[in-house]
């Protein structure tokens, strides 16, 4: 387990639960003392080549802040370690292009973290996606709305990760699920008009807005908003088809369904936790480990897919224009 934060001890604790052995790398001491008070470790230790020399794993996870994804990458794949990465895959589209190419080279698989494609509710809808139950797709709305200060009430905002721009944080990065939907959903767009900015008083230096409009060419629009000091705290998506619209929201945990048909809506409702799609998520790591063999739910390419959009975005913000996909490489 490289990285001892919020998603690090998380993905520990839902492997111990697994059964797995775990060896922490970890710069803090506070963390890695608290992490070791909480369970089992095989190794702790301050630095990665530490943590790689001192004994053979089967797999590694990434979970440190995105700027330190590539080197950490790079030695765990030269390493011969199967690896489950955190999004996103880098602060950079170069940067996670270099990390395909190490990937590519040590022939290693690795498994990437946008664990929203494990959330039974977007599992739902995208079969209602795939069957056009509210016919021809004409408008999606995405919202994501999360104020920074209550992500992590037992420390300081402004000591996250998600308050630096060195260290890969902000909105745009950080809530990339969406963008990730996005794309399982429907593919690549066309293009991009953003604003990728920084607007309330929170002390910060990483964007905390980014509104996005994006276009397909099967006339598709899709209308994208995240922001790191709304509250209450807000997320659903809402489809709007020619024979009706659907939407999923996170309270209630639900996908609601208006047909023309019917004239009514109809409620599917989910009793799933956040935890659980981060255990899917694992568990498919571990399966991978086991020698599974076929697709996997979440690929590098598919986090690099999310942030040549990203860089899109920013493109589009400090050029005030809209930027064509074909056009970010």
């Amino acid at each position: 387990m490289i990285g001892g934060g919020s998603v690090g001890k998380r993905h520990a604790r839902n492997l111990a639960a697994e059964g797995c052995d775990i060896a922490l790398v970890e710069p803090r001491e506070d963390r890695r003392a608290e992490l070791a008070g909480g369970m089992r470790l095989v190794g702790n230790h301050a630095t990665l080549e530490a943590g790689i020399a001192a004994r053979r794993y089967d797999g590694a996870v990434i979970a440190s802040p995105p700027s330190f994804h590539l080197v950490q990458g790079q030695a765990c794949l030269a390493a011969r370690l199967p690896l489950f990465l955190e999004k996103p895959v880098c602060p950079r589209l170069a940067d996670a292009q270099a990390l395909k190419i190490a990937a590519a080279t040590s022939g290693t698989p690795l498994l990437l973290g946008y664990t929203w494609r494990w959330w039974p509710p977007f599992q739902s809808v995208r079969r209602h996606l795939a069957a056009q139950t509210i016919g021809t797709l004409r408008h999606v709305k995405f919202t994501l709305a999360a104020h920074l200060a209550d992500w992590h009430p037992y420390e300081r905002y402004q000591d996250f990760f998600m308050a630096s721009t060195a260290l890969g944080g902000g909105a745009l990065l950080d809530e990339s699920h969406w963008i990730d939907l996005l794309l399982w959903f429907f593919g690549p767009p066309r293009d991009v008009m953003a604003r990728v900015e920084k607007i309330s008083d929170l002390d910060i230096d990483t964007d905390d807005n980014v509104d996005l409009l994006i276009g397909y060419d099967s006339g598709l629009r899709i209308s994208m908003h995240l922001d790191l000091y709304g509250r209450p705290h807000e997320k659903f998506v809402q489809f709007s088809g020619e024979k009706g619209t659907m939407r999923w929201s996170e309270v209630p945990n639900e996908v609601a369904i208006w047909t023309t048909d019917s004239n009514a809506w109809s409620r599917e409702a989910f009793e799933c936790q956040r935890n659980d799609m981060f255990v899917g998520a694992i568990r498919e790591f571990l399966s991978l480990l086991s020698g599974r063999s076929g697709p996997l739910t979440c690929t590098l390419d598919d986090g690099i897919a999310v942030l040549r959009v990203a860089e899109a975005a920013r493109l589009s913000h400090a050029q005030g224009r809209r930027v064509a996909l074909q056009d970010v490489s």
